[in-house]
């Protein structure tokens, strides 16, 4: 299949500043303006401006001599970025792959899309409507390549380049149009204009080497990618789902139970998809596509891998009842929604014979629950404890999405040092059999400072003072040396462990904390034992 792009060009973003200007004044010219050269000059018309004869680069003092009821917003491009960025998520009803051209431009690929309206030209104009609508004005162009829909939309006549085009009709087409619709910097293009080559075509005709040696190879580079020889891809805003269904209606829907009814038949069709290829969802995107152009997304996870129409749809059930009423606010009616698996895994084969079914349907129920919580409480307040690659036992775990992966990466821990838990989980080490831990299951938030004294200055503690109260020690095992890791910036000691029981019974973790005569020592508790 050709591949076929769209590129929408706005050679004016209207800020919603310069629209509450407007309002007063509706037959107006409106114009953006900022210093340039030490200057107020247009850097952007409407079409009232341009038709009544000012441009861009234009002075603004004469654009107010000829017209002073002129409106004359200061161009703000964080503000217009935000628009652009708007606009391409409304760009999303028509294909997932949706990418940012610039400060002015969106490319869009449309393989296998346009059919689903009609064809290129219907599609291109059902997207003009629409953004006229918007009050937003684009040129377009359709092409094989990004390059080429690119050069079209911004500088071409014809918009639409049929595809797998001959040497001849890629002549026809873009032969006379001006160098800059090459996409080059304007140091080469003058460069170029003045060595008398102003056209595509003046420079497609000419020996590559020559033009190549004196202008650089980017030139012919940029030509062989406007023709197709080179190939070309964009970078969506947001990765192509591993598996997507979508729904549209002739009439916008605006009441919940219809949009609830949407989920479970996109869940259905996910399903079929997902069973295809024997793999479960972990991670789901719910897109609601208003008519007013906003873009709602509704992310969900998974602890699990899901491929049950009934448990897709109601984890998002769960998500939308625990949303803010403005939140999923449908506006004037939502055409579009699309159900989207962002991650999938492999299912394992169940063999129920073999299992123990109740076991089975508890583990179902746990994760189903988890799932549940964390869609309606969110996926940072149901967390579950992971073991990190430490040695250091307050760093020996983190807390994670109970719905992520199960070995996640230790940037996506919400906590690598969860020095806010009352009491911690540790990596403990259980010795075989029915013999009791080496290390204590929970502990305390923070070591705390204890008095010892020990027989020699290097040796085991005789007995210790926690808490103003005095414990002699009957039994102890250790030292238990752990160094602090060097990759760290951090200063560390070096730490000797001790399991302590005192005369009543009571069993301590202590620690002492740096090197007789290399480092100052204190001694600590970590965690008692049971």
């Amino acid at each position: 299949m050709t591949r076929r792009f769209l590129s929408l060009w706005f050679a004016r973003l209207p800020t919603d500043r310069a629209h509450a200007l407007r309002r007063d004044k509706t037959n107006a010219p409106l114009a953006t303006i900022a210093k340039i050269a030490s200057a107020q000059r247009l850097v952007c018309v409407d079409a009232r401006a341009a038709a009544l004869g000012l441009h861009p680069d234009l002075p603004l003092a004469d654009a107010r001599a000829r017209y002073p009821d002129l409106i004359a917003v200061e161009a703000d491009p964080g503000e217009e970025a935000r628009l652009l960025a708007r606009i391409a998520d409304w760009c999303a009803r028509f294909t997932p792959l949706v990418a940012l051209d610039g400060a002015d431009g969106i490319m869009l690929d449309i393989t296998g899309a346009a059919h689903l309206f009609g064809g290129e030209e219907a599609m291109a104009a059902t997207i003009e409507a629409r953004l006229a609508g918007q009050g937003l004005g684009a040129a377009l162009g359709i092409a094989d390549a990004p390059r080429a829909a690119w050069a079209l939309a911004r500088f071409s006549h014809q918009r639409i380049a049929p595809p797998a085009m001959s040497e001849k009709m890629f002549a026809r087409l873009f032969h006379d149009l001006p160098a800059a619709a090459l996409g080059l910097d304007e140091k080469t293009i003058a460069d170029l204009n003045r060595a008398g080559l102003r056209r595509i075509g003046d420079v497609a005709l000419r020996p590559r080497a020559p033009i190549a040696a004196r202008f650089g190879a980017e030139v012919m580079s940029r030509l062989d990618a406007l023709s197709g020889l080179e190939r070309g891809a964009i970078s969506p805003r947001f990765p192509a789902p591993d598996f997507c269904a979508e729904r549209r209606f002739a009439s916008a829907i605006l009441h919940r139970e219809a949009i609830d009814l949407a989920i479970a038949k996109l869940s259905d069709d996910l399903v079929v998809l997902l069973e295809r290829q024997a793999k479960g969802a972990r991670r789901l995107e719910l897109c609601l596509f208003r008519v007013d152009g906003a873009l709602r997304r509704i992310e969900v996870g998974a602890s699990r891998p899901l491929n049950e129409a009934r448990a897709i749809a109601r984890l998002f059930a769960e998500k939308l009842q625990a949303e803010d009423e403005d939140e999923i606010d449908p506006g004037y009616g939502i055409d579009i929604l699309r159900l989207s698996c962002l991650a999938a895994e492999p299912l394992a084969p169940s063999q129920r014979e073999l299992e123990r079914a109740h076991e089975a349907e508890r583990a179902k129920a746990l994760t189903d629950l988890l799932d549940r919580l964390s869609a309606r409480l969110g996926p940072r307040r149901v967390t579950r404890l992971e073991p990190v690659d430490t040695h250091i036992p307050e760093y020996a775990v983190a807390a994670v999405p109970a719905t992520g992966r199960r070995h996640c990466e230790r940037s996506e821990a919400i906590q690598t040092r969860p020095q806010t838990r009352s009491l911690r989980l540790d990596c403990f080490a259980v010795a075989r059999n029915d013999e009791t831990p080496t290390r204590p299951i929970r502990l305390f938030e923070r070591p705390e400072r204890i008095e010892a004294i020990a027989e020699i200055p290097d040796g085991p503690p005789m007995r210790f003072r926690w808490r103003r109260v005095l414990h002699e020690i009957a039994a102890i095992e250790g030292p238990e040396r752990i160094a602090p890791e060097w990759w760290r910036r951090e200063a560390a000691l070096t730490r000797d462990y001790f399991r302590a029981e005192d005369k009543q019974g009571r069993r301590f973790w202590l620690y002492r904390e740096g090197l007789y005569g290399r480092e100052s020592v204190r001694w600590f508790v970590q965690g008692a034992m049971a």
